[in-house]
């Protein structure tokens, strides 16, 4: 289903981080793409060019994936006598973006809120953005599309993207993540926390939760499909 002015699409952090990876590496390693599950986990948790930095597992890569492919985001792509799953995204065709546009959202939802000329030399690696002026019309395009707004407050505006509220995965900024980070080694404040406490049982019993997560999703997607082709 395209976007349209006034569409709400809202992402989880889970969700932007791997919409961001899954289009990042369409534009960077084209080669690697479509993304495996283990791909798209790796460029989700990777250091560099993310902020904040996560430790996602791979079964909270596969929900998110699942939550994008029902949002219009992503599919799966099958390549003829291949048995591994592999996810691409379709940002381009629901958003109707240009490129250059694209890449600048991606930008926003994987490092966050950035000034105008760190947007511009960070996003640049994916699309090329010659001038201040050039990276001024994507971003009036994305502004009147509502996919960004302004954030006053510092001694420069910054740019954000509007898709997702919150992009840390325990709900708080990446600067009081930052600020309130446990010890190495403790537990408290890994991204997959709230699913620890919510269950002190064995690693096996939080995985199996998670599959059966996947596999409840996998039938609403089925029984969408089901309604559209009928």
């Amino acid at each position: 289903m395209p976007y349209r002015a006034g569409m709400d699409i809202t992402l989880n952090s889970h969700e932007a981080r791997v919409l961001g990876v899954l289009v990042e590496k369409a534009f960077t390693t084209p080669d690697q793409y479509p993304l495996s599950i283990n791909g798209a986990t790796n460029g989700s948790n990777q250091k560099s060019n993310r902020d904040p930095q996560v430790d996602f597992s791979e079964p909270e890569v596969r929900i998110a994936l699942q939550g994008l492919r029902m949002k219009g985001l992503a599919g799966l792509s099958v390549a003829s006598g291949s048995r591994v799953e592999k996810w691409r995204h379709s940002a381009r065709e629901t958003f109707k973006l240009e490129d250059r546009e694209l890449a600048v959202l991606v930008e926003l939802l994987l490092r966050g809120p950035q000034t105008a000329g760190e947007l511009r030399g960070h996003a640049k690696r994916m699309h090329d953005i010659p001038t201040i002026e050039a990276l001024d019309e994507c971003l009036a395009t994305l502004h009147e599309r509502g996919f960004v707004r302004t954030v006053t407050g510092g001694r420069v505006p910054k740019t954000a993207q509007t898709l997702c509220t919150v992009l840390h995965p325990d709900g708080a900024s990446a600067e009081a993540a930052a600020s309130a980070r446990p010890p190495a080694g403790s537990m408290a404040g890994s991204p997959t926390a709230p699913l620890a406490a919510s269950n002190s049982g064995p690693i096996a019993d939080r995985v199996a939760t998670l599959e059966a997560r996947i596999e409840e999703l996998d039938a609403k997607v089925e029984h969408l499909m089901q309604e559209l082709g009928g």
